[in-house]
């Protein structure tokens, strides 16, 4: 029992120190990690991760080997900010994948990048078609970067010289998993008798609806329990 005890209290503790240091290394570092970030990530984690079960690592030790670990990264950070090249030699460059329409496959063969992995990314762009690709561009923290060609561009409103306006606000959240939000409702001073006479206009009852949501053109989104969807692409 003793020894499930010092267990639990070790695992608490790499916990909460692997917690200040990610709260020191910033949101920066979590949000875009590069192959430095990466190994420190997994050096730490390991350390921690073996400090909790190893009762013979001593926590002096361990506070010895994350301090190395957590200031030799911070340092590196701040040398990114001042020394491009620096950057560029430890971190490598983005590389491009598509140029022109054209797929550059020694540069995917580099990045050990196959065809499947760069239509997913594409899909996760909501590209399905890679032909409507004009650029696109790996990053070193291995997210892809994607421009479409120019008939496909998203039209703005100042490409049609429009002013904008600031009547826009933020979607409204009225039903979630079938459970209408009455809070969020009065908040918003939107009544309940309204969204039920939309959903009644729209030949819906409340318990037919998985989500609805007011969007930010004012436009009511609903999302039934059942899809309707007679040939589903992927049914797990």
């Amino acid at each position: 029992m003793k020894d499930h005890l010092i267990i639990l209290i070790r695992s608490f503790l790499s916990f909460i120190i692997l917690m200040v240091i990610a709260r020191t290394l910033g949101k920066q570092t979590l949000s875009n990690m590069n192959f430095v970030d990466f190994v420190t990530a997994v050096i730490l984690g390991a350390t921690a991760a073996n400090f909790a079960f190893n009762e013979k690592i001593e926590v002096a030790h361990l506070l010895i080997a994350l301090s190395v670990f957590t200031i030799t990264s911070y340092i590196l950070s701040k040398l990114f900010l001042k020394f491009r090249k620096f950057k560029m030699w430890t971190e490598g460059a983005p590389t491009v994948l598509i140029e022109g329409g054209v797929i550059l496959e020694d540069n995917m063969k580099k990045n050990n990048m196959t065809m499947d992995s760069l239509n997913e990314q594409l899909r996760q762009r909501e590209i399905f078609n890679i032909e409507d690709v004009e650029y696109a561009l790996l990053e070193i923290n291995g997210k892809l970067s994607v421009q479409k060609k120019k008939e496909l561009q998203a039209v703005t409103l100042k490409d049609l010289q429009l002013n904008t306006g600031n009547d826009k606000q933020f979607p409204i959240e009225l039903v979630i998993d079938g459970q209408l939000l009455n809070d969020t409702l009065k908040a918003n001073h939107i009544s309940e008798t309204w969204l039920l006479s939309q959903l009644k206009a729209r030949g819906k009852k409340l318990e037919d609806v998985f989500y609805a949501v007011k969007g930010s053109n004012g436009h009511l989104y609903v999302d039934d329990y059942k899809d309707n969807i007679r040939h589903p692409i992927d049914v797990e």
